[in-house]
C-alpha cells in the first residue's frame, strides 16, 4: 500500500503564486440545486461541513465538500 506524497508548500520567496484555497460553498436544509451530472435537486440531509444527502427525482446522492460542480438556485 503506498501513499500519496504530502502537497508542496509554497515558500514565501517564489516568484510564483501560492495555490489558491477553494472556496467552501454554504447550502441549507431545503436548498434547490443544480448539480452539473445530476441534474436539479434539493437538500434533504446535511453533515455539517462534510456532505449533503441531495434528492435528484430518480436517485439520492451523497455529495461531498468541496461540493464541486453543485450550485445553489
Amino acid at each position: 500500500m503506498t501513499k500519496s506524497p504530502a502537497p508542496r508548500r509554497h515558500l514565501p520567496t517564489s516568484p510564483f503564486r501560492a495555490p489558491a484555497d477553494p472556496l467552501v460553498k454554504h447550502f441549507a436544509l431545503g436548498d434547490r440545486v443544480s448539480h452539473d451530472r445530476h441534474g436539479l435537486g434539493r437538500i434533504i440531509g446535511v453533515e455539517d461541513g462534510i456532505a449533503m444527502l441531495v434528492d435528484f427525482g430518480s436517485l439520492r446522492a451523497r455529495i461531498v465538500s468541496p461540493y464541486a460542480g453543485m450550485d445553489k438556485l
